[in-house]
Formats: structure tokens, C-alpha cells, sequence
């Protein structure tokens, strides 16, 4: 099923949730407040490892900004492939970045495949040289007193919100919740509506093309557009 995920699009997994009406259509996926930085890579997909983090203030441990360990055992116990979903929780988020090609290199290692934040990141040659997927608001050169304030609690980002275990999906557009108990059944909805995108296609680019052939094609396949 993640193999078959993998191979669509996030409009077109975005489109097929819409048709089981099985939450409201404004909710379940990233505002443009969350871009993608990782454009060329394909389709992501895995489960949400979930966390808070601030990058102002200094944690009372005084430690390193990647010594967490135990988040990195939190994120070991989660189901593969992951993906680690940080809020940042800082008065004005972005301050500085707690993921660089570090983060991105003992993420790999652990069997994640992307990271998601409403926060900063930085090192962005090296991230995109270890081929993680990364969304954020922005980048930073540093990473200031960033830190790991609390994890496995549900976050939001860019008006997303996510558990731990949700089932996400992500490529140049944005990330989408992927709803558990509908899954295993987007790829054959998907299909379905890329077969009537394409009917509508080659409408379009047919020289029988018309108002009145177009309103007959629309309402034949009651097409959803992207």
C-alpha cells in the first residue's frame, strides 16, 4: 500500500480522500505558510513521529542541540518508514533551526524518510545531498539553543494537525494526512480519477472540443478537478 502511495501525487491522494467524505475539505493538509525543499525528490510517505521544540531559550540540561537521545529511542519504537513532525513552539517560530544534515543523517539511520516543521532548517547542500524530504516555513544559519522541549503529543503545522502514527504524504506541493481507515483504498479511487483527468485531457486538446461537449464530459464522469 505505501509502495502504491508513493506513486501518486499529494493532489491526487488530496482528491481521492475527498471523495469518501471522511472529514471537511478544508482540513488535513499544510497551508502554503509550509513549503517544500526538497521538490526533486518523489512522493514522500511514512508515519508521524511527533515533537515540540523551542530555539529562544536555552534547555535547562544545557545540552547539545542533537543530543536527544531520548527522542531518538522514542523515534526507534515508532513504526517504519517514518516521518519526524516538530512544532516549533517559540513566540515567533523560525527563530533558528533544530534540523540541519546532521538531524537529516541520524534520521536516515533510523528509517525516517522526511522532516516536517513549522520551524527553520538549515545545511540545506547536505540535506538534499543524503535525499531527505524536508518542509518548513524557512531557513536559518544557525541553530541558536535549539532543543527538543517535549515529544509523541499531537502538533500542528501550517494548520495540519498530526498524531503520532498519523500516515502522511508529501511531495513539492505540501504534506496530507492520509486518514488510516480509508488507505489501503486511495490507490484504486486514485486510478479511477486519473482515467476521467485524462478523458478530460483529451477533450481539451481534441479538435472536437466545445462548451457543450466539455458540460457533457462533466457531467458524465462528475470530475473532481485538481
Amino acid at each position: 500500500m505505501l509502495e502504491q502511495l508513493r506513486a501518486l501525487d499529494t493532489c491526487t491522494v488530496s482528491n481521492a480522500i475527498e471523495r469518501f467524505d471522511v472529514r471537511l475539505r478544508n482540513e488535513g493538509f499544510t497551508s502554503i505558510s509550509i513549503r517544500c525543499f526538497s521538490p526533486e525528490l518523489p512522493p514522500m510517505v511514512g508515519y508521524a513521529v511527533t515533537g515540540r521544540i523551542r530555539t529562544t531559550t536555552a534547555p535547562a540540561g544545557h545540552r547539545c542541540y542533537h543530543q536527544n537521545m531520548d527522542f531518538w529511542e522514542y523515534i526507534a519504537r515508532m513504526p517504519a518508514p517514518r516521518i519526524i513532525v516538530i512544532e516549533d513552539v517559540d513566540e515567533k517560530p523560525a527563530f533558528a533551526a533544530l534540523f540541519g544534515e546532521i538531524h537529516a543523517r541520524i534520521g536516515l539511520a533510523l528509517g525516517c524518510v522526511g522532516y516536517v516543521t513549522n520551524g527553520a532548517l538549515r545545511d540545506l547542500p547536505g540535506i538534499r545531498q543524503a535525499g531527505f524530504h524536508v518542509y518548513a516555513s524557512g531557513v536559518s544559519t544557525s541553530h541558536a539553543y535549539a532543543h527538543v522541549v517535549d515529544f509523541g503529543e499531537q502538533v500542528s503545522i501550517g494548520g495540519l494537525r498530526v498524531s503520532p502514527g498519523d500516515l502522511l504524504h508529501g511531495d513539492a506541493h505540501g504534506v496530507v494526512s492520509v486518514p488510516h481507515e480509508i488507505a489501503s483504498r486511495i490507490p484504486a479511487h486514485a486510478a479511477a480519477l486519473l482515467a476521467k483527468e485524462k478523458e478530460l485531457i483529451d477533450l481539451c486538446q481534441s479538435p472536437g472540443f466545445s462548451i457543450e461537449a466539455l458540460r457533457h464530459q462533466i457531467q458524465r464522469t462528475k470530475h473532481v478537478p485538481k
